[in-house]
């Protein structure tokens, strides 16, 4: 396959997208950031891309409209960039169609639970306020739905007695980083096969060769 061209949203820190352009730098990805775009201007992760030489923008969807308008200009901008698959690296806003219908099943997102359990906001409080004894991460293909497209792989961490929201957090941020990096590098690879939607079942994923259940072992 060929080099993976990818764009990047943001909001935030940015520690995925650090781990995503740490792999690409030293050789463990093959890919390529074309773009990393934040829908705030404060974002830290604007900062690091600059840091590492690549092309950053930010789009706030305050500046528009309305949704459509604001996700048709991120739109142009990633086309423009030569991205072909896009992550969203802690990119707090929901896409809809009209953003999805140009990458389709090739919108790539982290979500900071096991799902279909916890989706939406604050997956980690969730986590704790049901009593549950592991949480975790997923990366999945967004459809139109909330943390509802196909699951790619998941990842599992303890929830230990005395943890809080910020230390159980931390615990799983520390496995999204090493998930993300893994789903993208099968897909570099070609692992990745994505069956669209049909009419008696939904959009599916398939992995060759591979485990979807990375760090299985709940052991910190």
């Amino acid at each position: 396959m060929a080099t993976l061209q990818l764009g990047i949203l943001v909001s935030g820190s940015g520690t995925n997208l650090q781990t995503i352009l740490d792999a690409t730098a030293d050789g463990r990805l093959d890919a390529r950031v074309r773009i990393v775009i934040s829908n705030r201007p404060d974002a830290a992760a604007i900062g690091r891309a600059s840091r590492a030489g690549i092309a950053s923008r930010v789009i706030s969807h305050k500046a528009f409209d309305g949704r459509r308008s604001f996700e048709l200009a991120l739109v142009h901008a990633l086309r423009e960039a030569g991205a072909e698959w896009i992550v969203l690296a802690g990119f707090m806003r929901v896409l809809t169609p009209a953003f999805l219908d140009a990458f389709p099943m090739r919108v790539i997102n982290i979500h900071p639970a096991l799902l279909p359990s916890f989706p939406g906001m604050d997956a980690q409080g969730q986590a704790l306020a049901s009593g549950v004894r592991v949480a975790g991460c997923t990366v999945h293909l967004v459809d139109s739905g909330t943390d509802t497209g196909p699951i790619i792989a998941q990842s599992v961490v303890p929830v230990l007695q005395n943890d809080t929201r910020d230390s159980l957090a931390a615990r799983i941020l520390q496995r999204e980083h090493q998930l993300l990096f893994e789903v993208l590098r099968w897909i570099s690879q070609d692992r990745l096969t994505v069956y669209a939607a049909t009419n008696q079942q939904r959009a599916r994923v398939q992995l060759d060769d591979v485990n979807p259940w990375f760090g299985l072992d709940p052991m910190p």
